[in-house]
């Protein structure tokens, strides 16, 4: 990614974080509410997600107590949203891709996925410079390394370029994952035919087309006047898709 990609990037970041937890400050303490009255456990939710190595992770004069939980390629960090789910989830099944219509969320959690209130806490991991607010969703590394053996190059969506709150992919996909009424190419047709997922892993046409939509952001994002028109349409667009319910 150019530097001045990277500097307009955070500045929008930043800024865009900022407004964002000022216009939906009030919206905090009434999910919170509606998640705790609704079912047991704890308002927050964490998981462990992966992000691509920055520079600095991949620079060798970093001291060894200063790293962070790495896998190849990645390093790890503790992503908190509004929780949704029951808190014994993942009990039988282990890490699973949430679906539309889990039976395993709580009565206020299928309203705040799709309306994309539970990624709301984010906002401070984009402050905090581990997230930004547009770029490749961050996956669990349990499924990662479940995807990454299927999907060729599903991988390459996130080098260098922080995860995001939203992204492409978000704005033009289904929830399912699916381009919805948009016809899909032959080559792309033809890719979903050649893999096939593990169980409890997710469809794979949703990895695919996400994989489809990230490297084409990782492409623009070459392209500094570009990646800021790309960012800003994104970021826009964001809410109209919130409102809809739509989007993955």
């Amino acid at each position: 990614m150019d530097w001045k990609t990277r500097i307009a990037k955070r500045a929008i970041d930043v800024a865009g974080a900022s407004i964002g937890l000022a216009i939906t400050a009030p919206l905090f303490p009434a999910v919170a509410a509606a998640v705790k009255l609704t079912s047991k456990g704890p308002i927050l939710y964490s998981q462990t997600r992966c992000a691509a190595e920055r520079r600095s992770d991949i620079a060798p004069s970093r001291p060894p107590h200063t790293e962070r939980r790495r896998r190849p390629g990645y390093h790890t960090f503790q992503m908190y949203k509004f929780r949704t789910m029951r808190t014994d989830a993942e009990k039988m099944t282990g890490a699973v891709l949430a679906q539309e219509n889990d039976p395993r969320l709580t009565p206020i959690g299928g309203f705040l996925r799709k309306t994309r209130l539970d990624e709301l806490p984010q906002l401070v991991h984009v402050l905090r410079g581990e997230m930004s607010l547009v770029g490749p969703r961050p996956e669990r590394p349990e499924l990662l390394e479940k995807i990454e053996s299927s999907v060729p190059y599903f991988q390459e969506r996130m080098r260098l370029i922080k995860p995001g709150i939203t992204g492409l992919a978000q704005i033009r996909l289904n929830y399912d994952g699916s381009f919805g009424d948009k016809l899909e190419s032959k080559a792309l047709q033809d890719f979903l035919a050649s893999i096939e997922l593990p169980e409890g892993v997710g469809d794979t046409k949703m990895f695919a087309n996400k994989l489809l939509f990230d490297l084409s952001y990782s492409a623009i994002m070459e392209n500094p006047f570009e990646a800021l028109k790309t960012d800003l349409e994104i970021i826009f667009k964001t809410p109209l898709t919130m409102l809809r319910g739509e989007g993955r």
